[in-house]
């Protein structure tokens, strides 16, 4: 069986067993408040929900971490492997964070944020978000 297509069924079983239901909705709105890369599109979840399409390694540890599960529940061994591996390598913080804080204050702020636990990160996340899309709003 397709790699894809397996991990589009095995996505819609978790999910299901979990309360969640698998719409494109559901994963791109639990997957963007864990996630601290580039925003999801519904549009590319709904091809992994058809097996047309697959997660970058970091989003597949991200559904792996929401859903409390191994990533060998989701994909092959091999990917899972992968996915291991990255979850065992301690997260850097890129200097390009640093360089673009302002200030000594948003640069102890950044590190703080990145202390926080993952739940509260959580919360500081929506807000700014809340806070940029409001901002977006009003600029245009």
């Amino acid at each position: 069986m397709n790699e894809r297509i397996k991990f589009a069924e095995n996505l819609k079983r978790i999910l299901i067993a979990k309360g969640y239901k698998p719409t494109a909705s559901v994963i791109e709105r639990e997957l963007n408040l864990r996630y601290y890369g580039k925003p999801i599109g519904q549009a590319a979840v709904a091809k992994w929900l058809r097996g047309d399409g697959f997660p970058t390694t970091e989003r597949l540890k991200t559904l792996c971490e929401w859903l409390e599960i191994e990533p060998n529940e989701l994909v092959s061994e091999a990917l899972a492997y992968k996915v291991a591996k990255l979850s065992q390598a301690k997260p850097e913080v890129k200097k390009e964070i640093w360089e673009l804080a302002q200030s000594y204050d948003e640069e102890e702020l950044i590190k703080i944020f990145l202390n926080l636990p993952k739940e509260q990160k959580k919360t500081v996340r929506e807000v700014i978000m809340a806070m940029h899309k409001a901002y977006r709003t009003l600029s245009k």
